[in-house]
């Protein structure tokens, strides 16, 4: 079986680090490159970078701190926000990224999974879901949120998984910033019906919740913010913790 994965996640807004509640109510937690460097040290084994507002924006994602963050870390490194194109994901990969993660532009052009798989490999490219809970089923939102489509999170993740993705990064809007645990259920369904590895990303709080998700959901790897940034749980007892418990990571 293949360790657990523990991601902290940088949401980049105007080149600082910040962390709201269910998308919204957004404040300041630090410097990127600060943090990165931080987390490569205390044993995380990935970092996701995301330009929260380049889509709403309609602009590039910062490849400049990008390249700066990438500069300080020793661990895989996944970026996101306002890629549309494969010379988006070119110049981020050459400024240090080692996976991109598109979200609104798989949706609106599902063929260019296909095409940047086949472009740059399926383990680069990481289809980002953010869903919502309502009308009884996990619905796909775009745009940092701000954009509901009538497509279900499960049908669009086998979808992107046929087309080339190579992981997917699952983030309930529900949970998002709660710190009352992951959403289970939808982590749980695609776990078990997908062949890739699934993220599973919003409503991390407590030690406990993490166990559960990767013991009870099945996630391959979680992923968090604030409780990370506010050095509200410590990545090297999280991980002492998960290993007491019989999940493994690595230490």
């Amino acid at each position: 079986m293949l360790a657990k994965r523990i991601i902290p996640c940088l949401d980049i807004k105007n080149g600082r680090t910040v962390k709201g509640i269910n998308f919204e109510n957004i404040r300041d937690a630090g410097d990127p490159i600060e943090l990165a460097s931080f987390y490569a040290s205390q044993g995380a084994d990935e970092l996701v970078f995301l330009d929260i507002i380049a889509t709403f924006e309609n602009r590039k994602t910062l490849a400049n701190l990008v390249k700066k963050v990438a500069h300080e870390i020793n661990i895989p490194f996944i970026v996101g926000g306002g890629i549309s194109s494969i010379e988006d994901v070119s110049i981020l990969l050459n400024a240090g990224a080692d996976k991109i993660s598109i979200n609104s532009y798989a949706v609106r052009n599902p063929i260019q999974i296909e095409k940047l798989a086949g472009f740059f490999g399926s383990q680069c490219i990481v289809v980002a879901i953010d869903t919502k809970y309502i009308d009884d089923d996990w619905f796909v939102y775009l745009n940092g949120g701000r954009i509901r489509l009538p497509l279900k999170a499960f049908d669009w993740a086998k979808q992107a998984e046929s087309a080339g993705a190579g992981e997917i990064l699952l983030t309930s809007m529900n949970h998002d910033g709660t710190k009352k645990g992951f959403a289970m259920d939808i982590t749980m369904q695609l776990s078990k019906n997908l062949s890739i590895p699934v993220i599973a990303s919003g409503g991390g709080g407590c030690m406990k919740d993490f166990l559960d998700v990767f013991e009870k959901a099945e996630a391959d790897a979680a992923l968090a913010a604030s409780i990370f940034h506010y050095k509200e749980i410590e990545i090297p007892a999280l991980k002492k913790y998960l290993n007491e418990n019989n999940v493994e990571t690595r230490l």
